[in-house]
């Protein structure tokens, strides 16, 4: 009887753990290539896959420039079956190329209007904006007797010289969509002449959107140009900063997603961008950022800035992606010489 009792509960666990080999078996991975911050990572992962627990979600994560490097690189090999996270402007010039597989999502009808592309089917859908945003550490400021901007053009001030870093362009959506907001508020000649002024301050470019706000945090700089949410979330944290949208207005871009056309594993892809499409999903957004595609989706967003939907120019997303290559080679040209190294 103890024996037949053994065979009995091995032979359980034996099923058991055949079940769950089974299960783990049966979920299907997809590649998603993201430019998202490390922190949101996780918490977008968990969500998806709690509402989707046949799909697990494979990371392949750097900054704007690098990863849409990467996918033109890799466009006659594609390894991505997904890019979720990336500058609209990034999407759209794939969909140029015939890299992006035309979906529309379950309830794409609900999101904003300019927060999904206008084609039926549609190529891309908006996620969040993110826009430029000055990070300026007050202690270190008032260390220096240096005043507080309230403009683009504030920044200009000799004052300021050797005390300024902002993201390096071709490697990071947020320094390409700074240079880009600059090009279409003020004008091309004005803009590059704003740019050759910058410059003269400017300590270094990173090539990372986030580290400009990382470093003014830090008192590493006074004022560090970089985005809306690194800022808020530095402020979070007790970091001595404000966050500033200059008057004039700020440049911004869509987090976007699309399917890469090719993708082995398509109806896994489809639902990434279902759930992507939902109001839950925008809720998760919402934990990060204050300007979301989903309609009445508005939690506050501690210290992210009150007014910052209005501070947002007309953008022009077709004129970025068409001419991102000019302006990227135009302003590597004058302003590369103070980059920080490549990793």
């Amino acid at each position: 009887m103890v024996m037949a009792t053994k065979w009995f509960g091995a032979a359980l666990a034996c099923a058991a753990m055949a079940a769950f080999a089974s299960t783990a078996a049966a979920k299907t991975q997809i590649t998603v290539y993201t430019a998202l911050e490390n922190e949101q990572l996780k918490p977008y992962k968990e969500a998806f896959e709690k509402a989707n627990p046949d799909i697990e979600i494979v990371w392949v994560r750097d900054s704007t420039g690098v990863i849409t490097a990467r996918l033109l690189a890799e466009k006659a090999n594609p390894k991505a079956d997904a890019v979720i996270g990336l500058a609209v402007t990034s999407l759209i010039l794939f969909d140029n190329q015939g890299m992006i597989e035309r979906y529309a999502p379950k309830g794409v009808e609900a999101l904003k209007p300019g927060f999904r592309d206008a084609a039926n089917p549609p190529a891309w859908i908006g996620m969040d904006a993110y826009m430029s945003a000055i990070c300026f550490n007050t202690v270190e400021a008032q260390k220096k007797n240096l005043p507080k901007p309230a403009s683009w053009k504030d920044v200009l001030k000799p004052e300021y010289k050797g005390q300024v870093v902002m993201p390096n362009p071709a490697s990071s959506g947020t320094g390409f969509l700074s240079v880009s907001g600059w090009l279409q508020s003020m004008g091309e000649a004005d803009a590059w002449k704003y740019m050759d002024g910058l410059h003269e301050n400017v300590a270094v470019y990173t090539h990372s959107g986030s580290a400009p706000c990382v470093q003014a945090a830090r008192g590493e700089y006074v004022l560090g140009i970089s985005f809306e949410y690194r800022a808020a979330q530095e402020k979070t944290k007790g970091a001595p900063i404000e966050v500033i949208l200059p008057t004039e207005g700020v440049g911004w871009d869509l987090e976007a997603a699309a399917i890469h056309k090719g993708t082995k594993n398509l109806a896994a892809a489809k639902k990434l961008m279902d759930w992507l499409a939902s109001k839950e999903a925008n809720m998760v957004f919402n934990n990060f950022f204050g300007v979301v595609a989903y309609p009445g989706v508005t939690k506050e967003v501690p210290n992210y800035p009150k007014d910052a939907e209005a501070k947002m120019i007309k953008n022009d997303f077709a004129f970025s992606a068409k001419n991102r290559d000019a302006i990227l080679a135009e302003w590597t040209k004058r302003y590369d010489g103070k980059s920080a190294p490549r990793r």
